[in-house]
């Protein structure tokens, strides 16, 4: 009863939704709030989690827990976005993507004080001062830093250097004064407004505008030159030369793209997780550069999670660039901002660089990761071979199949097995080929499978989740007419080898299709070491075989020999060509005198 109170009471909010730009507010039965959404049309968007049946997942859950919808309409579809955005951070409600921001970065602070310093700091403290950055990477941080300190001279003490203060005398300059690196303002020796001036062009300089503070500079010493003043115009255009040096390993693209916004997005491999890169282009260069992590809830989209991440970084970092470059068509709207898709040039030289930051900061925390969880690299690298494959279970089993003979002789076999990407050995199993005559691949793999997946079948042994020959389409094709014949639903591929002998392509499907493979990529790796394995333990059964039947024969032929003597021999000395060079002595002390003038009579006539 309390339920359809509830289904009624929603019902009657959803009728009476006004059709304008608005967030909207689940609330479960205590009140809290669990989903907060943005919408172009309140009434359209809400009524669509209401009048339909949701798949099973998270939105069903999410839906089946609102007791209360609460609503703000707004002006535009952006006051909806960035209303959206500082909801989600005040309330983090249980069923909106995480933010995680788990790396406090440093920024550059300009302190708010009569003869302000320039540091890097972690902490964000709102008293006046202006912060730029934070900077995601660490060394650009400190290059800008160096090019501050031989540009100016600034204070770095922490002394109270208020007016009064120097007034009265009460400091003395320190070891900075006497290396130049400070003008001494503690004691009078440069006046507040020549230290502001400076601290302004660095201000620019954080803020990129580097191009500006060099024009000026240039003209300062051109005013220099032809006054004569040459020392003072040789130590502006020391100034001008760092800066110049600084402005052109900084700058990625023509000068001309200024104050623009770049982003780009990539999805974790089991798609619970978004990353996001985003650059700050002034005169050409990177001003700012960050990437973030953003936690699925409800199976949210590319699209919707880089809306998201648009809207806090340009909050974050204040940004009022009137172009975004973006990698595809997003549906939102912000005032006075065009959205570029490039396709060629330097926009499309920032939109690369902003994908390769993306994929290398989903690669670094791939890495952290699997340190801590070492299996989650091996359900990754089974996750990959079922998506190349489209296969309907995650391959935890792998059999791999493999002949060996040379000429038709001793013809055997080799399964080997990886469970969870690594070999299970106690798994391995060795086959004497019994009813193939002379050097038949195809018969020898069709018996070989046959005889194990007729035992796996009468046994209730485990059945592999794929099945791989050491081979190209014929072996394939000769397995699965046994996997056919005895009604298995096992997923078969092949790995074929290049001319040296050398892993090369992974085939699936029937007709066999090649699966591109990248060299030197993890998964290759893997089925590298498991073409290598079956191919290591079919050939060492086949030397094993072909060496005792050679020693065998060898014992075979000497008259007065028997069974029993010859396995003897064997067990002791191993082969027949250290019973050939063993001593007398040796051999009588294995099978008496009688029999061991016999073996060396017949060694020594040979």
């Amino acid at each position: 009863m309390d339920e359809l109170k509830t289904n009624d009471y929603l019902k009657g909010i959803v009728l009476n939704l006004p059709e304008s730009p608005g967030i909207y507010q689940y609330l479960n039965a205590e009140g809290t709030i669990i989903y907060v959404g943005k919408a172009k049309n309140l009434k359209r968007r809400v009524s669509s989690y209401f009048n339909r049946e949701h798949e099973p997942g998270k939105t069903r859950v999410l839906v089946s827990k609102i007791a209360d919808i609460r609503y703000i309409v707004v002006n535009t579809e952006e006051d909806a976005l960035l209303l959206e955005n500082n909801l989600i951070k005040k309330y983090k409600p249980r069923y909106n993507v995480l933010l995680k921001d788990d790396k406090t970065y440093p920024s550059i602070c300009v302190q708010n004080e009569y003869f302000p310093r320039v540091f890097k700091t972690r902490r964000i403290i709102r008293n006046g001062s202006s912060y730029y950055g934070p900077y995601s990477h660490i060394p650009s941080m400190y290059a800008v830093l160096d090019l501050i300190k031989h540009l100016y001279p600034l204070r770095t003490c922490n002394l109270n250097l208020s007016p009064e203060n120097i007034r009265a005398g009460k400091f003395n300059v320190c070891l900075e004064y006497h290396i130049k690196n400070c003008a001494g303002p503690c004691i009078g020796k440069q006046n507040q407004e020549e230290y502001l001036k400076n601290i302004a062009e660095i201000k620019e300089i954080l803020k990129g505008n580097t191009q500006e503070i060099e024009r000026m500079l240039y003209q300062q010493m051109q005013e220099l030159a032809a006054e004569m003043k040459f020392e003072e115009a040789q130590k502006i255009k020391e100034k001008y030369l760092l800066l110049e040096n600084y402005r052109s390993k900084s700058e990625v693209v023509s000068n001309v793209l200024h104050n623009i916004d770049v982003f780009s997005i990539e999805e974790d491999t089991d798609e619970k997780s978004a990353f996001i890169n985003y650059l700050h282009i002034t005169n050409g260069a990177i001003n700012q550069a960050f990437t973030f992590e953003y936690k699925k809830r409800l199976n949210e989209t590319k699209e919707e999670l880089l809306s998201l991440g648009i809207i806090e970084m340009r909050e974050r970092y204040k940004s009022l660039s009137r172009e975004i470059i973006v990698p595809f068509e997003l549906d939102m709207k912000l005032k006075d901002v065009i959205f570029t898709i490039p396709q060629r040039g330097d926009k499309k030289k920032l939109l690369e660089l902003s994908i390769l930051n993306v994929k290398q900061y989903k690669a670094d925390r791939l890495k952290q990761a699997e340190k801590l969880n070492p299996e989650q690299r091996t359900v990754r690298l089974l996750k990959e071979i079922q998506q190349e494959l489209h296969l309907d279970r995650l391959p935890m089993r792998i059999e791999c199949f493999d002949n060996s003979n040379i000429q038709g002789s001793d013809p055997v076999a080799g399964c080997v097995v990886f469970i969870k990407g690594k070999p299970s050995k106690k798994d391995y199993r060795k086959y004497n080929i019994k009813t193939v005559e002379g050097p038949d691949d195809y018969a020898s793999m069709k018996e070989v499978v046959k005889r194990r997946y007729q035992r796996a079948i009468e046994e209730n042994a485990p059945l592999p989740d794929l099945l791989i020959t050491d081979g190209g389409k014929g072996q394939m094709s000769a397995v699965k007419e046994v996997v056919d014949e005895l009604n298995l639903d096992i997923p078969i591929a092949g790995l074929a080898k290049d001319g040296k002998h050398r892993t090369s392509e992974l085939l699936y499907g029937f007709p066999p299709q090649t699966i591109g493979l990248k060299q030197n990529s993890p998964l290759f790796r893997l089925l590298t070491q498991i073409q290598d394995e079956v191919h290591r333990f079919a050939i060492t059964f086949h030397r094993d075989k072909r060496s005792k039947r050679q020693v065998a024969s060898a014992l075979d032929e000497i008259k007065g020999i028997g069974e029993k003597t010859k396995n003897a021999l064997l067990k002791e000395f191993k082969s027949v060509k250290r019973i050939k060079e063993a001593s007398a002595e040796d051999i009588v002390k294995v099978i008496g005198e009688a029999k061991a003038k016999i073996i060396k009579d017949y060694f020594t006539d040979k």
